[in-house]
């Protein structure tokens, strides 16, 4: 089968956004698209690295690149955060996980897991501002606490939307 560059509509061959999603994203849900391959391979490429400079013995080296990875930290989330939201937004809106969540022998359902994980980002992005200040929209939300109610989580994954397209708009190309 031929190499061919995905319609329009399709962030990746053969998977469209669902309507929430390009309604809260609009222009912006291309490049989250583009951050999905992005995102999984740093993330794969840092713990090569480091793995690799620990077990050289290397502890500058470690130390170096865990720094790094700190600088980077804000980033990460919200980039995290928006993927996971942008995912989420297609299986529809819906029930959370509970907080602090116990295994069971019962499967969760996909939708609830991938919501679930898409506000606990976003809600560690919301610590990440409120302790440094990094906010760039201002009104942070209370952080995830055990026993968060679905409005808190809604109330999380807003704020990382609105962080998200306002870097987007502020810094194109960031």
């Amino acid at each position: 089968m031929p190499d061919r560059p995905p319609p329009s509509d399709e962030l990746w061959p053969g998977w469209v956004a669902g309507p929430a999603a390009q309604a809260v994203y609009g222009k912006h849900l291309e490049l989250i698209g583009q951050l999905i391959p992005a995102v999984l391979y740093a993330h794969v490429m840092d713990r090569q690295g480091i793995t690799a400079a620990y077990n050289a013995g290397r502890q500058d080296v470690v130390d170096a690149q865990v720094a790094s990875l700190a600088m980077e930290c804000r980033n990460d989330l919200l980039e995290a955060a928006v993927v996971l939201d942008a995912l989420a937004l297609g299986q529809g809106h819906g029930s959370y996980l509970p907080r602090p969540y116990q295994e069971t022998s019962v499967p969760t359902p996909r939708d609830v897991e991938l919501r679930t994980d898409a506000s606990d980002v976003a809600g560690e992005l919301a610590r990440h501002d409120q302790q440094h200040s990094t906010s760039t929209t201002g009104d942070v939300p209370a952080p995830l606490e055990d026993g968060c109610t679905d409005g808190e989580r809604d109330a999380v994954r807003a704020y990382a939307r609105r962080e998200w397209i306002t870097r987007q708009e502020r810094w194109p190309g960031l």
